[in-house]
């Protein structure tokens, strides 16, 4: 079911200090969202690529609802991956299923409490 680690999404207060910074260790920026927080205030996602072709992201976000890190997962259909994984009772969904700017996102807390974004189409 989990195909590929898509990315780990980092939080920063300072997204334009810390892109700069992770640029400057060579990693290259390759997109930017802009989103509004649950509180109404303007925030921005930021992918940056590494140099090895193939390699998986990392993310900066300066979102205030979320200042934690984020380990998002690739699993293809995230609605069939959510419907196959509903029955464990291990699990703890904090986010079902929703439609993003790229396709689907739901998240998950594993038993020992680590989080997964389980993205796809």
């Amino acid at each position: 079911m989990f195909q590929k680690l898509e990315c780990v999404c980092i939080h920063t207060t300072d997204i334009d200090g810390s892109l700069s910074f992770y640029m400057s260790l060579g990693l290259a920026e390759a997109w930017r969202i802009e989103r509004t927080s649950t509180a109404g205030v303007a925030s921005m996602l930021i992918g940056l690529k590494f140099p090895q072709s193939g390699s998986s992201e990392l993310v900066l976000s300066n979102n205030p609802d979320v200042t934690f890190t984020e380990v998002e997962i690739y699993v293809g259909d995230v609605n069939a991956a959510y419907d196959q994984l509903k029955q464990n009772q291990a699990i703890e969904w904090i986010r079902t299923p929703f439609a993003t700017e790229s396709g689907h996102i739901a998240v998950m807390a594993a038993p020992d409490k680590n989080v997964f974004v389980l993205v796809g189409r």
